[in-house]
Order: C-alpha cells, then structure tokens, then sequence
C-alpha cells in the first residue's frame, strides 16, 4: 500500500499532560497514515512513552483530542483502546510464560461455550493466524520455551488476530539478532501492505532508512517536527532531538597505546568459549565484535570470574592472575558493567547513591555504622563526573531514564578505581544524546589511564571507538582489525566465518 497517500486514520491533536511538577506533555501532535510506517524519535524522557500510553488507555490525557479514521475518539482505559484498533507491544513484553501461544493470543477473549475453554479451537485458530503471517512458531508451545524474538511475534500475532489497524512497536529490535530483525521487517511490511499503520519506536537511526516512511521528533514534551524519512538526515534528525548540533557524536582522541596491561591465552569455558587470546594495552579501547551468540559476553564472564571451571591463563601487569570470582577481578583492578543493567546491575527499587556505592560500601563503614558525609561525597563526585540527571541522590533509579540509569552503573564500577573496565552494550537502549555523552566520558577515562574492553552490536560504533576490535563467531577469535584499516565489511565478513 503507498503510504504517501494512504488516507489518515489516527490524529492525537495538542495532547497534554501533567503529572506533579512536571509537564510531560505539550500539545503533542502525532498523525498516522494507512500503510505506514511511522517513527517516533526522541531522547530518554523526550515524552514518547507517555504519548503512546495515552494512546493506549494507560494515561488519561488532560488536554486534547485523538481522532480514529476522522471521529474523535475517547480512550479511557486499555479496553477502549482495543475496541478501537489500537495496540501495543511493548518494549518489556507482557506475555504469561507458563501458558502456550495460542493461550497467550486469546487471553481475556478465550474461545469456547460458558465457562468452559475449548483450547483446541484456540489453538487451531491461532495457528492459522501464525501460518498466514508466515512465523515457525507452534501454538502450542510454551512462551517460556520462546526467544526474545518469537515472543515479540506472538505479540504481533496477538494484535492481528483483534484486527488491529494501529499497531505501536516500542524498541523491537532492541534484543534480537540481525537475522531477527530482517524477518521483523518483512512482517512489518506485509502488514503494512493490508493497511495496518505502525507507530515505530526506536533509538537505532539506521533503521529508519530501512522501514520507515515518516518521523516525528519529540523533545522535552513536545512535538517538534514531522519529517519524509526520504527528505532528511541522520545529523538533522539529531539535532532536532537533542536542540542543538552534536559536532562530534563519536569523541575519541586516537593515541599511541603504551605497554600491555592485559593478556588472554587460550580461554575456554567447556561452553561458549573456546580458546580465546587477546591483549589489552594502556590507554586503549579495544572492541568486541561479533553476531549474537559468538561468544562475547561469555568471555568477559569468565575473565570476569562468573564462570567456573574456565581454563587457559590471564595476566594483568605481566603477572598470571588466578582469577575465580569478581572479587578476584576487582582485586586485580578489573570492573564488569554487564549488558543487562536492569536485571544484573541495577538495584530499581534503591536510590542513586545505593547504587553508586554498593561495591564499595566497606570505605564507609566504621565503628559499625556507615560514614554518611563521605557516602555522599563519593556518590555526588560520580554524579558531577558522569553528567547524570537526577533530582537527588535520594531519587529511586529506576526512575531515571536508561541513559542515566547506565552513567550510575559505570559510576559504580569507576569507584572501585579499576585499570580494566568492561563495558557490555554499554549504549544499548539508550537516546543518542545519552550516547555521546557516554562515548564523551570513555575518551575521558582512556585519557586518564584507565583501559577499556567494549562489546557492542553496533558496528559504526565500535568502528568510531575502538583502537582495535577483536571479531568472534562460534566463541572464537576469528581476527583482530586495526582502526585504521576497519569497515563494517571487514568485521561481518570475518564475523560469519
């Protein structure tokens, strides 16, 4: 279906919305066109999510007004959003695990006669519903038994079998492979072309050119502009979101990398993680390369001593390290930030200054209780040092944005006064405001001796900051690449050996 004419059928017209001291929206515009694909773009805390749940019944707007197919349309709860066509997966998908597919598609809706569910009805029904859109997926599984992947098309599949026409996708591919992503879009596309309209929530700008049509940008509460993906560009598009030119998004300062300050020998874990060497220098970001499942963060586990029964040898300063747990490694002057901030580095329902000081809580304690005055010192040195926003040290971290949500997590590690620190995606999910201001103070670290091992799926950058990036595929090492000589072929080539 050509988007470009394709008729409007939703329009959210000056929604606002205030929650105590703060406006979280400001006569927000958004229009959806049939058969389109449309972005929504803006920084952590830009309004996007507070957007799409008044759109979806979660919040009532205070202002405004929403139109379905050209009738103004009142959306109190989730129910009145379904009933109207809309809906909505988001980026922590809510299926139940312990129930199979076709339960989870027909949930609140199940088939059959008076209160009895007549599950091979359901099941039937939602096969045919996972066969049309074309998903190797058997409603009866188990969602518990899914990937991350599979379970993002149940949710799709969820949707068109209410014959949804509006369909909001909040960061889809934040958690799938390549391959993933491509089977995404083409599933995306084929609904487009029976006139679903999607709403596409996402940080990654190099997908818009992929499966977008238009983009809205939102800043600071506010729709600021609406663009042809066609007609603009990646540094327009930035400094709509951020106010202002970013004049160097990937800050690096290339040096000459002094002495080796750590080296891997033949690493193997019995698992992922098969005879792995490389080597770290002073004063040098090395990059980790590779498709989703070659083994990366498998390896920094175990030099990170996660893993048990890891075999080959480590050396940090020229002297072998035995290294059996994290405190080994943090014993050695080695700190871990883990991909995952929310479920293996964050404490959510903890302040900010919990979470900056837990891994070196045994600096404040004397006489059998805790030096506050110096807690808090150290915690705001971290907060001044990071550039994070947050209204106090008090302030619950799960309520900051993921971008300083991950500036207090690698505050955390910074204050253990690590030589070595590993950073897993460290910009995965966030805005990219948030990310040059992380690449800004990777720079600053690197500068001021300490060195850094980055893992990242994102290919332009791991280019842009890496001195060296090592490519694994099947848990090896399949080659190192100058940055001098590194191109997003050279790595894929070597990553699918």
């Amino acid at each position: 279906m050509d988007a470009k004419n394709g008729k409007v059928i939703l329009k959210m017209k000056n929604i606002t919305k205030t929650f105590p001291g703060v406006k979280a929206l400001d006569n927000v515009n958004l229009e959806l066109k049939e058969g389109e694909v449309h972005a929504l773009l803006g920084e952590n805390g830009a309004g996007k999510s507070t957007l799409i749940k008044v759109l979806g019944g979660i919040y009532h707007a205070d202002g405004g007004e929403i139109e379905i197919n050209g009738k103004a349309t009142k959306i109190g709860s989730v129910q009145d959003a379904e009933k109207n066509g809309v809906a909505i997966i988001h980026q922590e998908l809510v299926l139940v695990p312990y129930m199979t597919v076709a339960e989870n598609i027909f949930l609140g809706r199940e088939l059959g006669k008076g209160i009895s569910v007549n599950l091979a009805q359901q099941e039937r029904e939602a096969q045919k519903v996972l066969d049309e859109l074309g998903m190797d997926i058997h409603a009866g599984a188990l969602v518990k038994d899914l990937s991350i992947a599979q379970q993002q098309m149940v949710e799709i599949t969820k949707a068109v079998s209410v014959h949804s026409k509006i369909l909001v996708m909040d960061e889809p591919t934040s958690s799938i492979a390549e391959k993933e992503v491509e089977n995404l879009f083409k599933i995306m596309r084929d609904l487009t072309a029976h006139g679903v309209g999607i709403i596409y929530i996402s940080h990654k700008m190099s997908e818009l050119q992929d499966i977008c049509d238009r983009v809205t940008i939102m800043r600071d509460g506010q729709s600021v502009a609406t663009k042809v993906v066609a007609e603009t560009s990646r540094d327009e598009l930035i400094a709509l979101m951020v106010g202002r030119q970013l004049t160097q998004y990937y800050e690096r300062d290339f040096q000459k990398a002094g002495e080796e300050l750590l080296r891997v020998e033949n690493l193997s874990d019995g698992n992922r993680v098969k005879n792995v060497s490389f080597e770290l220098r002073k004063g040098e970001i090395i990059g980790f390369s590779g498709l989703v499942g070659a083994g990366r963060s498998e390896t920094m586990a175990a030099i990170f001593g996660l893993t048990k029964g890891v075999s080959g040898n480590i050396y940090v300063n020229g002297e072998k390290a035995e290294i059996r747990s994290p405190k080994d490694a943090m014993a050695k002057g080695i700190a871990f930030v883990p991909e995952n901030r929310k479920e293996e580095g964050l404490y959510l329902v903890q302040d900010v200054r919990y979470n900056t000081t837990i891994e070196v809580l045994e600096q404040f304690i004397g006489h059998l209780r805790v030096d506050g005055k110096k807690e808090e010192g150290i915690t705001q040195r971290f907060i001044d040092m990071m550039r994070t926003k947050t209204p106090s040290q008090a302030q619950t971290i799960g309520n900051l944005s993921g971008g300083n949500q991950q500036k207090v997590l690698i505050g955390r590690w910074l204050a253990t006064a690590p030589k070595i620190l590993i950073l897993d995606e460290p910009t995965r999910g966030i805005d990219v405001g948030a990310k040059s201001e992380i690449y800004a103070i990777m720079n600053e670290l690197v500068k001021n001796g300490v060195s850094i091992i980055m893992i990242s799926s994102e290919l332009p950058e791991i280019i842009n900051m890496s001195d060296r990036i090592y490519v694994m595929a099947d848990g090896e090492v399949k080659g190192c690449l100058d940055h001098t000589e590194v191109s997003q072929e050279s790595i894929m080539n070597l990553a699918a050996i």
